[in-house]
Formats: structure tokens, sequence, C-alpha cells
């Protein structure tokens, strides 16, 4: 069966389009024109016009709503990016948190309550701080922080478990732990049946190939470029986003999202390993059209263009993932939450809820080639 195919609202909100955002319902009516799936929610609070979040559509009514304006076009959620980042008057600390990781849960479980609300099963999480913060730090400092992360979003991921919410980390060069080493390794100690890698092809050029912006040890590259690095993640993988990369960086913060078939990422070999062996548990591809200027002409050739590798790509039968091929030894297999997946909303926020522990002390495809990519949002991918 052929892929579903989804793409990012955030590429309608940010970069050209922060100062005016295309609005959702608009948003909504494009893609059913050009014949997506889904889309996938950028659900950032940056401006009056942004599209559904948390704060604006605070009730079950305002959340319906949204349900069924997805409705009315044929759309679905393939996830959810929420806003989990550190700006002003959103202060937000994870590698660098020095609460035991409150302030974060504490935002977490409201945005997962929002998503357990929409029916949406994927929440995208990165790790909020640059990369330099490592510079000049201790190995004990190091290992500090990555043990914060590690700490941090295990119980993130063991809140989404009890509600049947896969936690998925876009690694990427402007968040720090971007070595290839460094997501081996928290995949493997968080040890979350639901936790695991969002394999964007773009950031995998830029992370893998290209070793860009790493601190916290050796520069890393790996051993077959971005389909080595599908092999490494095998079975660790639970969501997938498609763009093309030339292995430069945005704004020298992120990975430029080049569109499909300009850039070095060469598609087939490795959407033949992710489709036998990432470990997805769904059928959505999600096009990252992230930066890019004349979104709806753009949009229009992303399609296509993964129309196309759909075509070539998407149908083979899957395989069951193979054991991962591991640099840094598994820890055993937790046992599984014996809370059931919550049947209804209303018990999925019961379960958020009853999971709180006690108190703590205290923003791509074909652009116009003349064109350059906007400035980013400062607090966005």
């Amino acid at each position: 069966m052929a892929k579903r195919i989804s793409i990012g609202t955030w590429a309608y909100t940010i970069g050209p389009y922060q100062n005016d955002p295309v609005p959702f319902e608009e948003v909504c009516s494009k893609l059913k024109e050009l014949k997506f799936d889904g889309l996938e929610l950028g659900a950032f609070n940056f401006h009056a016009k942004a599209h559904p979040n948390y704060y604006n559509c605070p009730t079950k009514e305002s959340r319906a709503a949204v349900l069924e304006t997805m409705k009315k076009y044929g759309l679905e959620f393939s996830g959810i990016a929420a806003d989990l980042w550190n700006y002003p008057g959103h202060e937000m600390h994870l590698a660098d948190a020095t609460d035991g990781g409150h302030a974060y849960i504490t935002e977490f479980r409201k945005l997962l309550e929002f998503t357990v609300d929409l029916g949406i099963k994927v929440f995208r999480v990165d790790t909020v701080q640059d990369p330099n913060i490592l510079v000049g730090r201790s190995a004990s400092d190091i290992d500090a922080a990555r043990n914060n992360v590690i700490k941090i979003w295990k119980e993130a991921a063991q809140i989404a478990q009890g509600v049947g919410v896969d936690l998925s980390w876009e690694f990427e060069p402007g968040f720090v732990f971007n070595r290839p080493s460094d997501i081996l390794r928290i995949i493997n100690e968080i040890n979350e049946p639901n936790f695991g890698a969002m394999f964007d092809t773009c950031h995998a050029y830029t992370v893998g190939v290209v070793g860009a912006k790493q601190t916290g040890g050796p520069q890393e590259t790996v051993d077959g470029g971005v389909l080595g690095f599908a092999k490494k993640l095998r079975g660790r993988i639970n969501h997938i986003q498609l763009i093309d990369s030339d292995g430069s960086l945005h704004d020298d913060h992120t990975s430029t999202h080049n569109p499909f078939f300009t850039g070095k990422v060469d598609f087939g070999p490795v959407l033949e390993e992710l489709n036998a062996n990432s470990g997805v548990k769904h059928d959505w591809w999600t096009i990252d059209l992230c930066f890019w200027p004349d979104a709806w002409p753009g949009t229009a050739e992303a399609k296509k263009a993964c129309d196309l590798l759909n075509r070539k790509y998407g149908t083979a039968p899957a395989k069951k993932a193979p054991a991962p091929i591991a640099t840094v030894p598994a820890k055993p297999a937790a046992k599984p939450s014996r809370k059931a997946v919550a049947k209804t909303r209303p018990a999925a926020k019961k379960a958020i809820a009853k999971s709180k522990p006690k108190a703590k002390p205290k923003a791509k495809a074909k652009a116009k080639p003349a064109k350059k990519p906007a400035k980013k949002a400062k607090s966005r991918r």
C-alpha cells in the first residue's frame, strides 16, 4: 500500500510567513486541492493568526471545531510539532535544566492534552538548546546535560505512553546532541517503546554526512551517508520527514531544506531501507518545506515529487524491523506501563493528570531559483 502524504504547516507560519501566517483553513483548503492526505500541525503560539495550539484552542469545543475543519477538507493529522522552545516570555530548558525538568514536563502535559484531544498520535520533540552550550564544557558537564535529556524525555515518554502517543526526536544541527553517537546513545538509554527518532532526510544529511555544528566531542560522520544513518537507526525510527539537502545551513542554524532532486540525498535506497527496516508503525511520509518562499507553487512541486517517490518506493511490502545496529548497548526492555491506552479523550486527560509526580521544589520543495530562504524564526528548527 502506498504511503499517505502530509506536509508540515510551519511552512505557512514561519520564515517568510512569520509576520503574516497563512490562515489554517486556507491551508486546509489548498492541501485538499493538491490532493494531500493530511497535515502535520505546527502548533506554535507566535502570532495572532497562529495555527491551532493549546493556547488559542483552550476548550474542548474549540478543539472539536479544529477536527470539524479537518473533516470538512478530508484531511487527517500525521503528527504535531508543539511549542517547547526557549524564547523570551517562554522559558524552557532541557539539557541545561536546573529544576529536574519540572517546567518542561509541566508544559509538556498541557501540550499532550491538546494533542490527545485532536487524536494525534505522534508528538515531535527536540533538545531545545543550541549546541554551543557544550563548548568548553568538561566531560562531566556534558554527561550531566545528556543525563538531563534522558531523564526528562524518559518521563515524558512514559506519560505519553499512557495515552497512546509516540514521542519522535527530530535531531538536527541547530540543537544540542547532534552527533550520531549521541543520538543513538540517548535513544538507547531512554529505552521506551514509544520513543524514537524522526528521520528527516535533510537533517540526516547535515548531521550524518556533513557533521554540521557538532559539539560535545569529536566531529562524526556516518559511513554510507544518509543510507548508512538509516541503517544505524533500524528499529528506532518512529516518524519520517522528507526533503532534500545540499549540505548547507539556513541562517547558520539548521539544515537548508532544498527542493526535491536539487540536493544530494539519494532518495531511492534510503526510502527502500526506511520502508523495510525503520520500525515506523504508521504509513505517513511528511514533507518538510520549512523556510522556503512562494509556498503554494513550492507545495505543488513538492507533492508531485513525493508522489513520484511514493509510486516507486512507497508500496514495497514492509518487513519486520531487524535487531537494531547499536553503537551503545541497549538497556533491557522496560516493563510496559500498566495503564492501557485511553479509550476516550476525557479518560486520556485523566491519565495525563494521574501520572503527574509530586511537585518539585523550586518555528523545501521547489522554490524560485533567484530567491533565497527567508530568515528563520529564532525559536524554530
